[in-house]
């Protein structure tokens, strides 16, 4: 991947290739396919948070010893509803827990408002996500 050629021109003469993606496509995706699951709005919906320990191996960038989780790892931010991935959000270990909670959080929920006008989202988390721009933000 680090000798692909940077314009499109090139890409005859070379055999490998850099893969483009849209974060903003990837970030919608889970939330798009949750939306199609349903047949007609839901009257309520639970939104849970959740981070855990994802270990690695290696000097990867943007790793560190996490005492809780006692290894080297990343603590990526979930958000399911249900059984349903919404979000999943790839941190550095030495982030606060609720880091970056709230605006994963309104991107969900205004994707989620602008198909379901009427559901009652409740958002559901343990203590670390207890704060009070989470607790009393409307979307």
């Amino acid at each position: 991947m680090e000798h692909c050629p940077e314009d499109v021109e090139q890409r005859a003469d070379i055999r490998y290739y850099k893969i483009g993606h849209s974060s903003a496509e990837i970030g919608s995706l889970f939330v798009s396919i949750f939306l199609k699951y349903y047949s007609k709005e839901p009257r309520k919906i639970i939104l849970d948070l959740d981070v855990t320990d994802d270990l690695v191996h290696g000097n990867q960038e943007q790793v560190f010893f996490n005492t809780c989780y006692g290894g080297y790892c990343y603590a990526p931010l979930y958000i399911f509803c249900g059984k349903h991935l919404l979000a999943a959000k790839l941190r550095p270990s030495n982030v606060d827990p609720a880091a970056g909670a709230l605006s994963e959080l309104q991107r969900v929920i205004k994707q989620i408002r602008q198909q379901w006008k009427n559901v009652e989202i409740l958002v559901r988390g343990d203590s670390a996500y207890y704060r009070d721009d989470i607790k009393v933000t409307k979307v």
